[in-house]
This record gives structure tokens, C-alpha cells and sequence, in this order.
């Protein structure tokens, strides 16, 4: 098994009882591929032993704070090595709470890739900031294993129409020059996809860590950031939360196009739009665009007990997320970075993850959805980040309470009608928000059910290549197949004629 340690840890800084200033209402920029747009961190880091990958192995990050729902992967790996309370695990061949084995997906397939882009589409998430730690540019089968992530995050984004751009997680002095010149321009070419984020017309790079104490001087950063600047980059500066009083690395924000200030380990005693509004102002008298960092909340417990408790920073069932897409609204911030899409190592992971005990490995410790008491779909934030950016772009009346539903109706009022003797029309009641629906269909009453129809939009799915003089019965459920779906609806039956 690999080690290595998660970089990104929380700020752990609280901010309250703050005044919201009026931000200043000019940009440096117009709306882009960044600028305007709600932007995902991918980390893209799971190696699984046996999935073939140059790793080949469960790799750094199996110290897990959630636990992810694996309905919707294809391909799965057993025997997984996890820490529980701080401590490493033997390898673990049980089952989850609701029976079916424990796995785990790898990063290093086209399908699981697919499937998170897939999802980032049917979510409004406009662009994928494919994480690059400054570990990853020396040669080795690490470095190997994520130049393969990136190309399959770019055949996926050509493939769901997203963006992407490259975000190194380093340190000054670390060689992204040269692994951005060697690697990513002339080895991959991922500046040449057409799927490559480019902002003011140019390739969009962010540097996470700029101002980080013990990751450089202030002129290392500067001479960094000028240099992707002078090979014609916009450049993403990405320090932590305090960088508008900062004034020793200011010379190294101001050095960049667009800061992105990190605000994981900030409270729901938070003042949101206060902080939004000061760094916005910031950025706005210094010729510079901002990115809002948002996040659902932070846990730590499996890897460090010592420092971090139980569910540090509770979700709160999308009460303290969406208090984020609230305070942007207020502070009238237009872009928006989300941390983090698959981040299950500190428990800020947005994508499909275990609901309940029954999607963990059955006695062990995982924060699930419902950790609050609230039953909450595996889907359901992927499901409010797409309120909150339509929200955030103004396409959807502002409000200051998620609205967004735990889990999905079943529809209603379902009405077979015979059409042939090959074909039966099923309608019903279109449930509000409802993103499709699944048709099923059994020949006897009760089921077993299979899917006819997935992914259907509308209230009305016609079934054909049907048998004469059959009866059939349909249900209905509402959202994606195993993926926040919906139970069942009532059972409606019609049999076709002779």
C-alpha cells in the first residue's frame, strides 16, 4: 500500500459578527469558461489493487471519511485497506450494512470518469479543476497513473460538453514549469482539446498553496505565477481564506488573473457574505476576477481522531452549503468553485455517497448523509449545487433556505393506455424538479420489474414491441437509476389487445 497525506487540510478559521460591505459591481473580466461559471476540484486519486492502473495498488487515499455509493460503477475492487479512527485496517472482505460487498471504484477508468463527468453535467457544474499535486511531476508510476486520470477527464469532458484546466497543488519551487511544458502541452496536448478552459482566450492554470507558510517566498510564487502568465496562461491564484489582509504575499496574489481563496474549515457561524463581499472588493480594486470557494462540509475523524471529531463541520442536510450559495448571492459573486467533487479523504465530497449504514461496511465508522438524522439521497448535493447555481447565475429567484428535496417523490396518477396490440402508453404526474423518470414493467403483478426506459424527460413513455392479449405492469420512479432514485410508484396494469 502507498501513502501519501491529503494537502488541502481545512483552515480551521471562524468569522462572525461582521458587517456585509457593498461589493464594487465592475469585473475584470466577462463571462468565460471560468468567469461566470461554477467550477469542481477533482482529485481523480482512487487506485484499487488489480485495476491495472501503473499503480496497481489501493494507493494514498484509503483513509476514508465517506464512504461512496458504487451503484453506478461497472467495474469494483475488494479487499479494501482503510483506517478507522487513525488506525489502519487489515484488508476488508465484509459486506456493506445492506449485504452487498464492500468496494471501491478506481480513478483510473474510463467508465467511473465518465460517470462523475456525467453527473457534473446533469448537476450545472460548468468546469473540472483537475487536481496536480507537485508530487506528481517527477517520474514514476504516480506520476503515470495521473497523467492517464487526465486524459480521461478530457475525453470525458469533450464527450459531456464541460471544461477543465489543470490545478497544481505545489509549492513554489516545485518544477510545474517544466511538467507543464513537457507534459501537459507537448506529451498530452490537453491545451489543444477543445474541451481545455480558456478564459480571456487564454489556457486557464491555477496554483493552489500561493502564501502557504512553508511552501515559498513570496518572489518563488511570483516568479511561478509571471512565468505561466508569459507563456500566455491565465493564471488561477488559490491561497487561503485571510489573503485580502495578507499583505506580506499580496505581491503574489496581485501577480495573477483570478483568486480563488480557500474557505474549507469555515463554520455555519460564518458571516458568508461579509467574507465574499471583502474578498470580492479586493479583487475588484486590484484589476483581478474571484472564485468563491464553497464546500459542504468537513470531518477528519478516520485519519486523526486526536484533532478532528465525528462530523467537525456538519452538512447539516445542505443547510450550511447552501448558506454559502446564499451569502455569494448577496455579496454578488458570479463564479464559483466548489470543494470538492470527490473529496471523501476530509469529508467534502459533493458526489454520490453512502446515505445510511446500510451503504458502509457493516460495524465500521464512515459519515454518511443522514449523519444529522435527516435522510438525504446519495445525489442530493450534486442535486443543490445545481439550485445553487442557477441561483448564483440568476435563472432561479434568489432565497435564503435550501429548497432543494432530501430525496425525490414517486409520481402519481399513472394512466395506462392500450394502443395496439404491441404497445401500451403509460402518463402520469410529473413530479416538481424531477431531472427523468424510469419506466419498469413486469408480466406478473408485484414485480420483479425491468427498466424499459431510463433517463425519461416528460410525463408520458410509450412501450412497444409488446405481445398480444398480455397484461403488463408498470411503475414509475423518479431521478436517476440508482442514484438518488425515488421508490417505486403504485403499480398500474393494461393488457394489450388480440
Amino acid at each position: 500500500m502507498l501513502c501519501f497525506g491529503c494537502s488541502k487540510n481545512y483552515v480551521g478559521k471562524t468569522s462572525t459578527g461582521l458587517n456585509v460591505k457593498t461589493s464594487n459591481a465592475s469585473f475584470a473580466s466577462s463571462p468565460g469558461d471560468v468567469v461566470g461559471k461554477v467550477t469542481v476540484g477533482y482529485q481523480g486519486w482512487f487506485s484499487c489493487a488489480g485495476d491495472g492502473s501503473p499503480i496497481n495498488a489501493y494507493g494514498s487515499h484509503v483513509n476514508l471519511e465517506n464512504w461512496p455509493d458504487m451503484r453506478q460503477y461497472s467495474a469494483s475492487y475488494g479487499s479494501v485497506p482503510f483506517y478507522q479512527a487513525g488506525v489502519q485496517q487489515p484488508a476488508y472482505t465484509g459486506n456493506l450494512g445492506d449485504g452487498n460487498p464492500a468496494k471501491l471504484f478506481s480513478s483510473d477508468d474510463q467508465q467511473v470518469v465518465n460517470t462523475h463527468v456525467l453527473w457534473m453535467q446533469q448537476s450545472g457544474i460548468d468546469c473540472i479543476a483537475v487536481q496536480r499535486f507537485g508530487s506528481y511531476t517527477t517520474a514514476g508510476s504516480i506520476k503515470d497513473f495521473h497523467d492517464a486520470v487526465q486524459l480521461k477527464v478530457m475525453t470525458a469532458a469533450q464527450t459531456y460538453g464541460r471544461k477543465f484546466y489543470i490545478m497544481y497543488d505545489c509549492s513554489a519551487t516545485d518544477p510545474v514549469e517544466t511538467d507543464w511544458t513537457n507534459t501537459i502541452v507537448n506529451t498530452q496536448h490537453l491545451t489543444s482539446s477543445s474541451a481545455y478552459a480558456h478564459q480571456n482566450g487564454k489556457p486557464v492554470v491555477a496554483l493552489w498553496g500561493v502564501g502557504v507558510s512553508g511552501r515559498g517566498s513570496v518572489a518563488d510564487w511570483e516568479n511561478t505565477i509571471n512565468w505561466f502568465k508569459n507563456q500566455g496562461c491565465y493564471v488561477i491564484v488559490c491561497p487561503l481564506d485571510n489573503f485580502a489582509t495578507d499583505t506580506a504575499n499580496q505581491p503574489a496574489y496581485n501577480a495573477g488573473n483570478m483568486i480563488m481563496a480557500w474557505m474549507v474549515g469555515k463554520t455555519a457561524a460564518s458571516n458568508w457574505p461579509n467574507l465574499y463581499t471583502t474578498d470580492l472588493n479586493y479583487c475588484n480594486a486590484h484589476g483581478l476576477d474571484y472564485q468563491a470557494d464553497m464546500y459542504p462540509g468537513f470531518a477528519f475523524y478516520n485519519t486523526d481522531p486526536t484533532t478532528d471529531p465525528k462530523n467537525q463541520i456538519p452538512r447539516s442536510h445542505g443547510n450550511f452549503m447552501w448558506s454559502q450559495f446564499a451569502g455569494g448571492y448577496q455579496a454578488g459573486i458570479q463564479s464559483v468553485y466548489v470543494s470538492m467533487f470527490d473529496e471523501m479523504n476530509e469529508g467534502t465530497a459533493v458526489f454520490n455517497l453512502a446515505e445510511d449504514s446500510g451503504g458502509i461496511p457493516a460495524g465500521k465508522y464512515f459519515l454518511t448523509l443522514d449523519a444529522d438524522g435527516t435522510h438525504v439521497s446519495s445525489d442530493f448535493y450534486l442535486r443543490l449545487i445545481k439550485d445553487g447555481a442557477q441561483m448564483i447565475k440568476k435563472q432561479i429567484a434568489y432565497t435564503s433556505t435550501v429548497f432543494t428535496p432530501f430525496v425525490f417523490t414517486a409520481p402519481a396518477s399513472l394512466t395506462p393506455h392500450v394502443l395496439s396490440s404491441t404497445s401500451i402508453q403509460i402518463n402520469w404526474s410529473q413530479v416538481t424538479d424531477a431531472p427523468c423518470y424510469n419506466v419498469k414493467r413486469a408480466t406478473t403483478s408485484g414485480g420483479p420489474y425491468t427498466t424499459v426506459a431510463a433517463g425519461v424527460t416528460g410525463g408520458t413513455y410509450t412501450n412497444t414491441g409488446l405481445t398480444g392479449n398480455t397484461t403488463y405492469y408498470y411503475v414509475i420512479s423518479t431521478g436517476h437509476i440508482n442514484g438518488g432514485e425515488s421508490v417505486n410508484s403504485s403499480q398500474v396494469s393494461a393488457t394489450t389487445t388480440n
